[in-house]
């Protein structure tokens, strides 16, 4: 059985939801991106959709922003537990505990990696290239909620893996020309 494309599945869609998707699809998934913030805030979506629809996700974006600081990451390491329950309460985001308390232990493991990397980014550089495989050993290993679809997901969406596009697909070209680090060997 052959996997329809994101890109491919985004033509079939209609209205809305196709309006939803492809702004995602042409303006954010599989760029490279350098700031720590957007790095952790598309680590806390990616953990979100676990179990659900990007596109629950996505409409969701906004209320996640707004509930955790703007993704900024010194700021949710220093969520309180009156943070927790806020976050808990909050009908705009995805109200699950354990994803509330990953979010929150992450940014704490990655405000340690910029300490000793000097960025999360630079983190990732440093351990580039790994296979999938490897990189969810790692991400396990380093993070709280970190299952194999979800560092995948995540790496294909920052540029780290391949496969966000059909090669095909209008889009991948325009990504290679930002040369994510999937074109780039050690």
């Amino acid at each position: 059985m052959k996997i329809m494309s994101y890109c491919n599945y985004i033509e079939q869609m209609t209205g809305d939801k196709k309006e939803l998707h492809k702004n995602y699809h042409d303006n954010y998934y599989g760029f490279p991106i350098h700031d720590d913030n957007e790095l952790f805030g598309r680590l806390v979506l990616e953990i979100n959709q676990a179990g659900l629809s990007w596109e629950t996700i996505l409409k969701k974006e906004t209320s996640f922003r707004k509930a955790y600081s703007n993704f900024n990451i010194h700021k949710v390491a220093a969520y309180t537990e009156a943070d927790r329950e806020r976050l808990l309460a909050d009908v705009g985001i995805i109200r699950n505990k354990l994803k509330v308390n990953a979010a929150i232990e992450n940014a704490k493991t990655i405000v340690a990696l910029q300490k000793e990397f000097g960025s999360f980014g630079k983190w990732l550089e440093h351990n580039h290239p790994r296979t999938k495989e490897e990189w969810v050993k790692l991400f396990k290993k380093t993070f709280i909620f970190t299952g194999g679809e979800i560092v995948n997901e995540f790496l294909m969406s920052i540029g780290y893996l391949p496969g966000a596009h059909s090669e095909t697909c209008p889009v991948h070209t325009t990504i290679l020309k930002q040369k994510p680090m999937w074109t780039k060997l050690k």
